[in-house]
């Protein structure tokens, strides 16, 4: 059992009081709520039609190439469809009901392949309140591919993995898929235990959402395209659309955790020295696609180039992060936090020199 944490408390603090009152005279002033609205529902129901449309296509056509390229497309579509809307609803955010929420995350799912169970828990209950914690963050847990901390022992093969990296984000959405969510299930990692869906109905769930998958990516092409395109073809197709999809969602994310960011371990009561609010500021950052003409890039992301952003309004509607971040970027130098909002090169400039960093030797190896 993982020792509890805890952060200094932040109930006193000017920063977060000032913030939320910042927040809320926005809400009021812009006379709407936390939620979604229609602009939320038309792009997912856009990304959701695009989906179909691309899925429809693969399945219909007899040329290997068309196949191809509109299966791949469609898991990528998939993936987009999940960014703008699975992300935001597993922090009921969509809808104002759980249980609407709670559906859409399962729908949206499904041509992805991820359990939604287990990675609501592993994001909303580890990797949120815990980021860059050691011990604590689930999406930094020690791996033999890359040394994500200062408090990771180290390997000879990290010292190349700032450029294999890539390789892993592709690789990451088929090890969930097919490897991860079997620990989670198999209670091999803290996540299963936190679950909702304990016993024979936790089971149940779990292989009927993973049967389903299979069912709609795999079995149904395979049957309806089998005079046509090879069984090797849908196989490699769908290995394809998910490392492209995970690659896509990996590279844009990830590094708001990496670049220019702090690592804690926790004292030996279980403490960090600082409040949850200071925390999201050292261990997250935002930015924003330039040049100009790419600014839309964060809608379709989304909104999840704005990370510290949403960390600190994960219960908000992915629509309110530009406003929210403006209100933010003023407030935080007069609290002594700084607000980091980066270009994509200055992201992944400090990514690569982050993951070259850990990929040296310690100085006492």
């Amino acid at each position: 059992m993982k020792q509890l944490l805890r952060f200094q408390p932040a109930r006193d603090s000017a920063f977060r009081r000032e913030l939320r009152a910042r927040a809320n005279a926005y809400l009021a002033g812009a006379h709407t709520d936390r939620f979604g609205d229609w602009r939320v529902y038309a792009k997912a129901t856009f990304l959701a039609v695009l989906t179909a449309l691309l899925y429809v296509l693969a399945l219909s056509t007899a040329s290997t190439p068309v196949f191809v390229a509109a299966y791949v497309g469609c898991l990528v579509a998939a993936m987009a469809l999940a960014m703008n809307t699975l992300h935001d609803a597993a922090h009921g955010a969509v809808f104002r009901h759980g249980l609407l929420n709670r559906l859409l995350i399962r729908l949206v799912a499904l041509p992805v392949g991820v359990d939604t169970d287990f990675w609501t828990i592993r994001h909303v209950h580890f990797h949120h309140p815990y980021a860059n914690v050691e011990g604590h963050d689930l999406d930094t847990e020690p791996n033999p591919f890359l040394r994500q901390t200062p408090f990771q022992r180290w390997s000879p093969q990290y010292r190349y993995q700032h450029l294999y990296w890539p390789v892993v984000a592709a690789l990451s959405l088929p090890y969930l898929n097919w490897y991860g969510d079997w620990l989670d299930r198999f209670g091999k990692t803290p996540v299963a235990a936190n679950s909702r869906l304990q016993g024979w109905s936790g089971w149940l769930s779990f292989l009927g959402w993973k049967l389903g998958h299979v069912a709609l990516v795999l079995a149904l092409p395979l049957w309806l395209l089998q005079a046509h395109i090879g069984w090797g073809v849908v196989l490699g197709a769908y290995l394809l659309g998910q490392m492209l999809a995970s690659c896509v969602l990996v590279a844009l994310i990830l590094g708001t955790h990496w670049a220019g960011v702090e690592f804690f371990q926790p004292q030996a009561d279980g403490s960090l020295p600082h409040d949850w609010c200071q925390h999201t500021f050292y261990t997250a950052c935002d930015w924003t696609p330039q040049p100009r003409a790419l600014s839309h890039l964060g809608y379709w992301l989304g909104g999840l180039n704005l990370h510290l952003t949403h960390h600190l309004f994960p219960t908000w509607s992915h629509r309110h992060y530009r406003a929210l971040a403006h209100i933010i970027a003023d407030l935080a130098p007069q609290h002594g936090l700084a607000y980091r909002n980066l270009t994509y090169r200055q992201l992944h400039a400090s990514q690569q020199a982050f993951l070259r960093a850990m990929g040296q030797p310690p100085a006492n190896h």
